[in-house]
């Protein structure tokens, strides 16, 4: 492992060559045109487990429908989802509303200037706060994420384990050595475009690299062990079986509860089997009362794998018309299952697989 002194690190040839690349090459993006917190604030929760190439444009729709925290703030928590739809990890569109209102009224609007307030807020964790409070307000505090785990383990030879508890602290107080307390943003940013543009986790760019000469990992061939990273997630399998139920122009849905995947959309009923099962031989109470009803369940012919961080779904879809049974139709709408105009369902937030299903068979069902 690396040891490090802080007082040994001033004005190290790292911090001169990653500052005077990205005086070269930083990527123009919009938050980076002024120190607004707002934007960089929003730009940094929207792009948390996110692309820039797919970020970017939900940035750009949230800027236009809320200029402001305080527009944010006044929306509704479903108008938030809406726009958040398909982007996943809906926890942080959620806590996005939440940490917006605390601001508007407990802050009257201003987000705190320091890392240490920042922290208190909803959704923002030690890498959000250290980007808003080096971009926005010059605090020299580094900003710790996958990138600069990724740059600093190979340049430096540090075979610290990044996913262990004394992790973050550890390279957190690297960085913190060689930061340029004058330029703490650029500095930031400089790390995090380079780990994405040049040192990548499967492919750096080592021969281009202008870090090459002090890189330990170059020198030692060691770029595909750094870093270190010895955990790995284990993934939960589960099986749903979504029917759409239709009566005259409406859908039967639901919101999703609390302690779940999706809190807060919406979706149609849902069964979920502990073992995937071919639809014709799926069994559940619903579909045996469906079936002594005379109604057709039609499913779609191909299971959709749906992988998100930490779960792999298997869906299935089947659309079921209750033509003018009305007696049914009331029964059906208990409990949190409620009937939803069909011209109101695109405004709801939905799973983006749900969104699709509706966009690709919405012209072809047939409502009685």
């Amino acid at each position: 492992m690396l040891k490090i002194k802080a007082d040994n690190l001033t004005n190290h040839p790292f911090t001169t060559v990653i500052l005077n690349w990205y005086a070269q090459n930083k990527r123009s993006l919009p938050w980076r045109e002024q120190r607004n917190p707002y934007l960089i604030w929003l730009s940094e929760i929207i792009l948390q487990q996110t692309r820039i190439a797919q970020g970017l444009p939900y940035y750009q729709r949230f800027v236009r429908a809320y200029p402001d925290v305080h527009r944010l703030a006044a929306a509704s928590a479903d108008e938030v989802l809406r726009l958040w739809q398909g982007l996943g990890y809906y926890s942080r569109a959620r806590n996005l509303h939440k940490c917006a209102q605390i601001v508007a009224v407990q802050h009257h609007g201003h987000f705190p200037d320091n890392m240490a307030a920042l922290r208190t807020l909803p959704g923002i964790g030690p890498y959000t706060a250290a980007a808003i409070a080096s971009l926005a307000f010059n605090e020299a505090v580094p900003a710790i994420d996958g990138n600069v785990y990724r740059v600093l383990a190979r340049y430096f030879g540090d075979e610290t384990d990044i996913t262990s508890a004394g992790a973050f602290k550890h390279f957190y107080q690297l960085s913190l050595a060689v930061l340029d307390k004058g330029r703490p943003g650029d500095y930031n940013q400089a790390l995090m475009d380079f780990g994405a543009l040049f040192c990548t986790p499967r492919q750096p760019d080592c021969r281009q690299c202008v870090l090459q000469s002090g890189c330990v990992a170059f020198a030692t061939n060691r770029q595909q062990v750094l870093p270190v990273k010895s955990k790995k997630a284990k993934i939960r399998e589960r099986n749903f079986y979504y029917v759409f139920m239709l009566y005259k122009d409406k859908v039967l849905m639901r919101q999703r509860p609390a302690g779940d995947i999706w809190q807060g959309l919406y979706e149609p009923v849902l069964i979920e089997h502990d073992r995937s099962q071919a639809f014709g031989q799926l069994q559940h109470p619903l579909l045996d009362m469906l079936h002594q009803q005379g109604l057709k369940i039609t499913w779609q012919e191909k299971n959709i794998r749906h992988l998100l961080s930490h779960q792999l779904l298997n869906v299935n879809f089947a659309l079921v018309s209750l033509g003018g049974q009305e007696t049914l139709a009331t029964r059906m709408a208990t409990g949190a299952y409620h009937w939803y105009a069909l011209s109101a369902v695109e405004a709801l937030p939905k799973p983006v697989l749900i969104a699709n299903y509706l966009d690709t068979r919405v012209n072809s069902i047939n409502l009685q």
